[in-house]
């Protein structure tokens, strides 16, 4: 039996996407991906450009692994949790914007009991 902890609602994963998120640079490479993503959208919708729909994962997808796998190496949580993992991005990417993701960031460490050596 796996000792990987289950998570089935958002907010209770939440945290735990947070600490794999501890590194600021980790953490900005998302950033940089979900505001290209938003643009791709906003574009889309603007100009109605098909095309811009092919890349919106490439922006999104290629900023976060290349943060997991080069910078925090650890493995992307999307690959088990897709839709957490997509949620919670967007919570992080708000969290941001508003300056209370070194709070959120600690916080979670709090909560699952494990040590920020990032801070």
């Amino acid at each position: 039996m796996s000792s990987e902890r289950e998570y089935n609602s958002f907010w209770s994963f939440y945290p735990y996407y947070l600490t794999e998120h501890a590194r600021p640079l980790n953490r900005a490479l998302h950033f940089i991906g979900t505001s290209l993503v938003i643009a791709c959208f906003i574009a889309l919708l603007v100009t109605g450009k098909g095309w811009l729909l092919a890349i919106i994962p490439v922006c999104g997808y290629g900023f976060a692994w290349f943060g997991h796998f080069i910078v925090e190496k650890n493995r992307p949580a999307t690959f088990k949790y897709p839709f957490y993992s997509l949620g919670s991005d967007f919570v992080m990417f708000f969290h941001i914007l508003t300056g209370q993701i070194n709070r959120k960031v600690e916080e979670a460490h709090k909560i699952l009991g494990l040590e920020n050596k990032w801070k």
